[in-house]
């Protein structure tokens, strides 16, 4: 069905139609449970503390029983947050904090531990890229850019092998 269609089919039907088809909408599908409870309660600094706790552990896993458990380093547990939190339409500055955070918490773990695999890089690397297009996108580069610069000198400090690339970007929006 085109959105034209559903825009037909939608104003053939009366109020009380209407209604009953968004609660079963929201009744049905958790996606659109999730959109309302959002819309009506946007509580973002929540959402953000609780997707910054999820990330962070998944550098700096919560120990259980006494037991060390082992980082996983998932780049996924962000990448999932974002997208969620771009479809709900959380603020653009709630979602660049997290896009930065995530490479800060890998970083912060990079910087105590040798890690060997070059995926971990080429993956923050792919994250700053990401970030980057955001924020000249939404127009807010500017308020992120010392973060940026920090993220940009710890790639020097900890020597990352891909640290040129991560200097080429920054050179693009430099000039």
């Amino acid at each position: 069905m085109s959105k034209r269609d559903l825009k037909k089919y939608l104003s053939e039907l009366n109020k009380e139609q209407l209604e009953e088809q968004i609660l079963a909408l929201y009744e049905k599908f958790s996606p659109v449970k999730v959109y309302y409870n959002f819309v009506f309660n946007p509580k973002e600094e929540t959402l953000l503390q609780e997707c910054k706790l999820k990330i962070s552990n998944e550098y700096f896993p919560i120990k259980n029983s006494g037991r060390r458990c082992k980082p996983k380093m998932r780049r996924s547990v962000a990448q999932k947050y974002i997208k969620h939190f771009i479809l709900l339409g959380v603020d653009p500055f709630v979602i660049a904090d997290v896009m930065l955070y995530n490479i800060e918490i890998a970083q912060a773990y990079s910087s105590e531990n040798l890690i060997k695999q070059e995926l971990f890089y080429k993956s923050m690397f792919n994250s700053f890229e990401q970030v980057i297009s955001f924020l000249i996108s939404n127009g807010i580069l500017t308020e992120f850019k010392p973060r940026i610069m920090n993220i940009h000198k710890e790639t020097i400090a900890q020597k990352w092998k891909n640290e040129p690339e991560f200097n080429a970007v920054i050179e693009r929006f430099e000039y």
